[in-house]
């Protein structure tokens, strides 16, 4: 479906145009939308715009990192829309030409749809060009990326690694996943800063001076989120560090009780194993209280020892 919206010269908005109606002379600039366009208009790419065929390719291979390229008098852009629920990443395509912009995307996108809204409210926004409904579309396609960042950041604040040992690893298990999250983001959100960053210290679009202070708002934006994004990935870190730590100091106490009662049956399976012994020539073994006196020995052996590392504190 193609979408057409234009601005006169008299300063009006005209909505549901055709690709003839882009000829007039009374347009001053227009907006072309291909929301999940067909093959035929598909080609419309070449046969009416004559884009650039690596332009068009880009639109049609699926899923570009969000880039910047200059064609002439025609700059295409590769952004990136992410869904805040499940993070997919849908690609928008956008070129902007000397007196229009062209967006091209597979998936129907409520950020352009709000960019146009917001474009088409005012006769006097329409003044300012296909430039600033480019920036529409950026900072509303930036500002989605902000609650899916807020949501991950808050799920980590919520977490807590306890003492409970099937608790602590169904967080570890979420906290990996939310890192995998935060990855998928990254892969976003560091390509579209470096392109903004790269379109506000460019000078290879005429008139974009008059407009860098909203596209220098979007990097402002854009760097906010990285600092975000890497401040989860330092909190996933640490707790996954207290996740180690806590684990290796519940090992270590285990490990510690098992060290000092097998300590403790040292000496008394020494003393079993000496009067287990088939020796025909032992005296103890005739003895008639011989079998309580061992039994009293290693019982005493064992409480002695017992107190003795209760003392010590190796049972806290």
């Amino acid at each position: 479906m193609i979408r057409i919206v234009g601005y006169t010269k008299q300063k009006e908005w005209l909505t549901d145009l055709t690709m003839d109606d882009l000829k007039s002379t009374e347009l001053d600039w227009y907006w072309v939308d291909f929301n999940n366009p067909k093959e035929n208009e598909c080609r419309l790419l070449d046969s009416f715009f004559h884009f650039h065929p690596l332009a068009i390719e880009d639109c049609y291979h699926l899923l570009q990192r969000p880039k910047i390229d200059h064609y002439d008098d025609v700059h295409f852009f590769v952004l990136h829309e992410v869904e805040r629920k499940t993070l997919t990443v849908n690609e928008i395509n956008m070129f902007i030409g000397p007196n229009y912009i062209v967006t091209f995307h597979y998936e129907p996108s409520p950020e352009i749809e709000e960019a146009r809204i917001k474009l088409m409210g005012s006769k006097k926004i329409g003044e300012k060009g296909q430039l600033y409904a480019a920036y529409l579309v950026m900072d509303k396609l930036v500002d989605q990326y902000f609650p899916a960042v807020h949501e991950l950041e808050d799920q980590l604040l919520d977490m807590e690694i306890g003492s409970d040992e099937g608790q602590s690893q169904t967080l570890m298990t979420d906290i990996y996943n939310i890192r995998s999250r935060l990855l998928r983001l990254r892969k976003t959100i560091i390509p579209m800063r470096d392109l903004l960053y790269r379109l506000t210290n460019s000078d290879r679009i005429d008139g974009m001076g008059n407009y860098l202070a909203f596209y220098h708002d979007i990097y402002d934006h854009l760097l906010k989120l990285s600092e975000m994004m890497d401040t989860s990935r330092e909190m996933t870190a640490d707790l996954r560090d207290n996740y180690i730590s806590v684990n290796s100091h519940r090992m270590n106490a285990i490990m510690k009780t098992l060290t000092v009662i097998t300590t403790i049956f040292m000496p008394l399976t020494f003393l079993a194993g000496i009067y287990g012994m088939n020796f025909s020539n032992m005296p103890e073994l005739e003895w008639s209280g011989g079998y309580f006196t061992v039994i009293s020995v290693m019982f005493a052996i064992g409480i002695g020892m017992y107190a003795w590392f209760r003392r010590k504190g190796w049972f806290k």
